[in-house]
């Protein structure tokens, strides 16, 4: 299965580019595939294929086109993770956020989506999905290691999250974690899965951390989740 880029405008006048790829049926429920820091490189596209074979109109959109469009780098060098932080560094969360607003409303619009669209997020995404379920009209919210979200636990949920947490992970402190947790816990339209002994970024194929077991029961989990929440 291969996808196609696709142009989104911004609330603001601007496009960018989405990665599109659809389900085999031709039409199913949206998920919004976000990036991690490396941009809408080859493992955001082959996830995002995933989801398309999974039945899903996928979308991955190019959050860091602000800075500079078409960014595809990996986690294989020295080189390109100081490009990585430095995009991070460099990225305006709330212009982001709009991004993904408009982006979940462009896919909303698409004729090949029946209608309730979800996002995905891993790293800086996962931050940006938990964002999507408190100031977007997304229907249905999975974070995978999400950065910073002590930051955002006191937002109102307006749609339920998953929310899959390495307990070793590298970029998320443990007391931070811990409010995370504390935070979210009680609420009813959060459900948090810790992953023991992982560290960040264990569902990256071909990363250094990637845990094979861990990565596969965290996307069955993602998939039940949305499976009850938009279909």
């Amino acid at each position: 299965m291969s996808g196609q880029e696709i142009t989104i405008k911004s609330k603001d006048g601007g496009e960018f580019m989405g990665y599109l790829a659809l389900p085999e049926g031709g039409s199913g429920p949206g998920i919004v595939v976000i990036q991690e820091i490396f941009g809408v490189n080859e493992v955001m596209r082959g996830l995002t294929d995933e989801w398309a074979a999974a039945g899903y109109v996928a979308l991955c959109p190019d959050l860091f086109w602000r800075q500079e469009p078409g960014i595809q780098i990996t986690d294989q060098t020295e080189e390109e993770w100081a490009r990585a932080f430095e995009l991070f560094n460099g990225f305006d969360l709330e212009k982001g956020v709009d991004d993904l607003d408009a982006t979940i409303e462009h896919l909303r619009g698409l004729d090949a989506c029946t209608g309730k669209v979800g996002s995905v997020g891993f790293c800086l995404g996962g931050r940006l999905a938990f964002l999507t379920a408190t100031r977007t009209k997304v229907d249905a919210a999975v974070g995978y290691y999400g950065v910073m979200l002590e930051e955002h636990v006191g937002e109102d949920l307006k749609a339920p999250v998953l929310l899959h947490i390495a307990t070793e992970d590298g970029f998320v402190p443990k007391e931070n974690q811990a409010k995370v947790h504390a935070a979210l816990d009680g609420n009813e339209k959060a459900t948090l899965f810790d992953y023991q002994g992982n560290d960040h970024a264990f569902a990256r194929k071909g990363g250094e951390h990637y845990d094979e077991a861990a990565a596969n029961l965290a996307r069955d989990r993602s998939q039940e989740f949305f499976a009850a929440h938009l279909r």
